[in-house]
């Protein structure tokens, strides 16, 4: 069976965005050649699921590019439909029928890349198998959270940590099952 990854940025006190959806608090910890174990994470997924507003930024700050390559399947999760575009998909099928489908699959790993609504669902149906944060180290105070209340408790596994120059620091744990 299929894994469900989700690698992550947020700040210290647990942000994934500032107020009005700004992502420009993850500049702080650019740095030229450096992508934080990013590539060599997608090499080993062929399939990303992600929430249509974080599917909107990466297209208007990016480009739909950055999602739509070859033997990769992209699932927008959103509640307006839109013409799929190449191998981008958008999607209202529950997001736990959804991962169920994708995870009794042959294939690489399946990787949820937000946002906030999309990773609450999974972690209200305990799907996700691993995941991959990275702390940037500033506090924002305010903005999205990566991890709502109200959620079932999950027990995790420590895998690794992993510092870097710029302060940034990667904690990578599974769902332990008990």
């Amino acid at each position: 069976m299929r894994k469900l990854f989700l690698f992550i940025a947020c700040s210290l006190d647990g942000y994934i965005a500032k107020n009005n959806d700004d992502l420009s608090f993850l500049s702080t910890v650019e740095k030229e050649g450096e992508d934080y174990g990013y590539g060599k994470f997608t090499d080993e997924i062929d399939t990303i699921i992600i929430g249509r507003k974080t599917f909107d930024y990466v297209e208007k700050n990016i480009g739909i590019a950055h999602y739509d390559q070859p033997g990769r399947r992209v699932f927008v999760i959103t509640s307006v439909l839109r013409p799929n575009v190449g191998n981008i998909h958008f999607t209202n099928v529950p997001i736990n029928e959804l991962v169920e489908e994708l995870k009794n699959q042959e294939g690489k790993g399946i990787y949820c890349d937000g946002g906030a609504q999309i990773i609450d669902a999974l972690l209200q149906y305990d799907m996700i198998d691993e995941m991959i944060i990275s702390i940037v180290p500033i506090l924002l105070g305010e903005g999205t959270r990566l991890f709502k209340d109200h959620r079932p408790e999950q027990v995790l596994e420590f895998i690794s940590s992993k510092s870097f120059d710029t302060g940034l620091v990667q904690l990578h744990y599974k769902r332990k099952r008990i």
